[in-house]
């Protein structure tokens, strides 16, 4: 027997749907035009790099190598490299690549590299500035997004487009908005709000979840910020606290950005994507809860939202913690070596950022989920309980006949 597939039927092209396309297409031209006249910026140079450019290569021979006997590399090595890209295209250059872990690379025949390159008329100067790891990174992101639509269908999609969103929006909206003197800390509330509304709109659609989704995923991000403000005053933290802080005065001074909220903008963009998977799943819960049992009391389906919720806390915070707690595992694992008294270790700069995100995070975690409850109970149950469902009529049966017989006792 062949086994019949259900498929969800379209949407009808009413007149609704034709206006909701229109007003959709009207927005992306506007946000298109908006992203083009923000990035149409003069930046400040800050250093001049004028016939210095950086190009794709391969190692075709190694004039001088630095491997030891023991394994180690001691010095810089001498190679030939043939240019794919740039004025020397074609050509074999020769150029040094040093031992470090940062820069250079371990050469041999056939390595692809990055080579940074100054000409100043036939003269040449190329070093080897990194392994080629463009095309590493290109497979895997199409790996990763092939799995997505595999695995997840249209959802999964639908979730790729989002994540491409979020970081165009990071990227392109973000980034020349803080470097135009706009304040890092409202522009990441904006950018989640953006980036969350698309994305839980390809999600979710024009629904009542969707926006109960949307509605949780901002308060909860807004709450991280505002956590993480009121730790930063009582413990002495801010934005001047980073390690990079030396070349980001350079750039403030210089570009008139905002450094000082740029610690506090990167916590709400990291705590989004956990806040956000809390947010749709509650609103999904409970939006399933009320559609098969619609004469639920708003008290039991807030009830019932919370013991949901509830059980997303642990996991989620758990997780906020540990990726946090990962960036910072080369501090930890210096400061155990070196035996740093715990008072030290504690009172550092860079562990109590570390603290503050990890912790003010997963306050934006738990507290959404009773944002999300609350918003889910009052927009679901905004146009009262449905009306219950008449009890099906049993047939009516003929009136028994005089002359019919009857049952023997």
């Amino acid at each position: 027997m062949k086994r019949q597939t259900i498929r969800k039927p379209k949407e009808p092209l009413t007149r609704a749907v034709v206006i909701r396309r229109v007003v959709i297409a009207v927005l992306v031209a506007v946000f298109c035009v908006f992203v083009a006249l923000i990035n149409d910026v003069d930046k400040v140079v800050m250093n001049s790099r004028e016939g210095q450019t950086f190009e794709r290569g391969t190692v075709t021979q190694v004039l001088r190598d630095n491997l030891q006997e023991d394994g180690t590399r001691v010095g810089d090595q001498i190679v030939m490299i043939l240019m794919k890209t740039g004025v020397r295209k074609g050509e074999e250059i020769m150029a040094t690549s040093s031992n470090g872990y940062l820069f250079g690379a371990a050469c041999e025949p056939g390595t692809n590299v990055v080579v940074m390159q100054s000409i100043a008329g036939e003269d040449t100067v190329a070093s080897v500035y990194a392994p080629d790891r463009e095309i590493p990174i290109y497979i895997f992101a199409l790996v990763f997004i092939a799995l997505l639509c595999l695995i997840g269908g249209k959802q999964g999609a639908k979730g790729a487009v989002g994540i491409v969103f979020s970081f165009f929006c990071i990227i392109f909206v973000y980034l020349p908005l803080v470097y135009r003197g706009l304040s890092p800390f409202w522009l990441a509330v904006f950018v989640c709000a953006l980036t969350t509304v698309v994305t839980m709109y390809l999600i979710g659609g024009p629904t009542k979840k969707t926006a109960v989704a949307i509605g949780g995923t901002i308060a909860g991000v807004v709450v991280s910020g505002i956590a993480a403000t009121i730790f930063g005053v009582a413990a002495g933290i801010s934005g001047y606290n980073v390690e990079d802080i030396e070349t980001l005065l350079t750039i403030e001074n210089a570009a008139n950005v905002q450094v000082s909220g740029l610690l506090f903008a990167g916590l709400l963009i990291s705590s989004l994507g956990a806040v956000m998977d809390v947010a749709m799943s509650i609103a999904s819960a409970v939006n399933e809860l009320y559609e098969h049992n619609p004469q639920i009391s708003n008290k039991e389906l807030f009830k019932a939202g919370i013991h949901v919720g509830r059980d997303m806390m642990g996991t989620d915070s758990n997780t906020l913690i540990l990726a946090f707690a990962g960036t910072s595992l080369s501090t930890l694992v210096l400061d155990y070596a070196y035996n740093l008294p715990y008072r030290q270790i504690i009172n550092s700069g860079s562990i109590g950022i570390e603290i503050m995100q990890g912790l003010c995070g997963s306050f934006g975690i738990i507290l959404s989920v009773p944002i999300t409850v609350a918003l889910a109970v009052l927009l679901l149950t905004r146009h009262g309980k449905r009306a219950a469902a008449l009890p099906a009529q049993a047939p009516e049966t003929a009136p028994e006949s005089a002359d019919a017989p009857k049952p023997e006792a």
